[in-house]
């Protein structure tokens, strides 16, 4: 089917459509045996020049995609991502912040998120952060176990991940987000519930819980494998998540997409960009970029993305113009991430594609088989779905589509 007429999307629009502005900070104390994002050791030296990079990238605003005429382009979230963007001095920070508004027309209200490890937090710190205009923290706690925190090659234990969620309330900060992680070598359910019984009990506005991934190449696997530590098996692992939705839900939170739960009214404003076919501008080694048909990504390297920033090049690596048909799959299987699933009649008003008459016989299996429940408005996946996403997904990636 063809897409709906009267031209493409506008780049930027008000309402869901303002952007999101991503700045990704890849150095660590310590590398996580399991962690596979883009990162590297911290080096002082090499910071400073990345800030001032980063600076000048985000002050070219969108340069790779099309062109934007009239005012600057709206944004209403800040996120800091990493790596341990805790690692930057408030100063640094503050920078950083001021480049994005002097470049595009941040709300007032914007979210400002940064990730923060527990051990880089201070009094200081956390009221520079503050100052700077970070208004929300997303702390990697992981487990509130210690052994387990060993294991994972953490550089913090509990008592230090519980001093800085204190430090962080003393310092006005009313919207925090923990990081859990369950399926842990050598995790018991017992243990989980420990865990996740002293996490409600610090009471965090957000909190994302993930089964963790073990990949084969991975330190962590390796270490697994010299330890003889007992990896958790796939059933285990999916009861743990049913027990531990259960028991958020039980003190307050509402889970809001598959590994995410929150207070009423504090969902993650900028992850939700991710999840309803927003727009985001990603700056810093290996950001990414989706804004309307334009995607692009930065270079992995930071020596590379510095050179290039530095010359007064490009740091992009990569870009393209998705297909109509890229987009309804990617709306389709990102919003299927969300508990209220996804808007049957938005899928239709966007891309003038019926999903029942699409997918019908496809989703059909899905649903007798408990995965997946539809009604006359919203197509979503049950709990026990959401831990099988991606059986599910794969089916609108599969039967492929004509939109153009």
């Amino acid at each position: 089917m063809a897409r709906r007429t009267g031209g493409e999307r506008p780049l930027i629009t008000g309402g869901p459509s303002r952007l999101g502005l991503y700045l990704h900070v890849p150095f660590c104390v310590a590398l996580c045996r399991y962690c596979t994002f883009t990162r590297c050791v911290t080096d002082p030296g090499l910071e400073r020049r990345y800030v001032s990079a980063l600076a000048r990238e985000i002050r070219a605003g969108l340069a790779p995609a099309a062109p934007v005429t009239g005012p600057p382009p709206a944004a209403d979230t800040i996120y800091f991502g990493g790596g341990t963007p805790s690692l930057f001095d408030p100063s640094d920070i503050a920078e950083l912040i001021r480049a994005c508004r002097e470049t595009f027309d941040v709300d007032a209200g914007a979210e400002v998120t940064l990730e923060a490890n527990p051990e880089t937090l201070t009094a200081d710190r956390l009221a520079g952060y503050r100052a700077a205009g970070v208004n929300r923290l997303s702390l990697g706690v992981q487990s509130l176990i210690d052994a387990e925190l060993s294991r994972l090659g953490r550089i913090h234990d509990q008592a230090c991940a519980r001093q800085a969620f204190d430090a962080a309330r003393r310092a006005g900060f009313d919207n925090i987000s923990l990081d859990l992680m369950l399926g842990l070598p050598g995790q018991s359910a017992a243990d989980l519930r420990v865990s996740v019984g002293a996490l409600a009990d610090l009471g965090p506005e957000h909190a994302s819980v993930y089964i963790l991934e073990i990949y084969p190449q991975s330190p962590l696997a390796a270490e697994i494998a010299r330890q003889h530590w007992t990896r958790v098996s796939d059933d285990e692992a999916a009861d743990m998540y049913l027990e531990t939705m259960a028991s958020l839900e039980a003190a307050g939170y509402e889970q809001y997409e598959i590994s995410n739960l929150a207070r009423p009214g504090r969902c993650s404003r900028h992850n939700l960009k991710y999840w309803t076919d927003g727009a985001w501008a990603g700056f810093g080694c290996g950001a990414h970029s989706t804004v309307g048909d334009e995607r692009w990504n930065n270079v992995l390297s930071v020596p590379e993305y510095l050179a290039r920033v530095e010359e007064g090049g490009s740091p992009v690596a990569e870009r393209r113009r998705r297909t109509g048909t890229e987009r309804v799959e990617e709306a389709m299987f990102m919003g299927l991430r969300l508990a209220r699933g996804v808007s049957l009649a938005r899928i239709r008003a966007d891309y003038g594609l019926d999903v029942v008459a699409r997918w019908g016989s496809r989703l059909a299996v899905f649903e007798e088989a408990g995965l997946l429940e539809r009604d006359e408005h919203r197509l979503r996946l049950t709990r026990r779905g959401m831990l099988l996403a991606n059986d599910v997904m794969s089916a609108f990636i599969e039967a492929g589509s004509t939109v153009k």
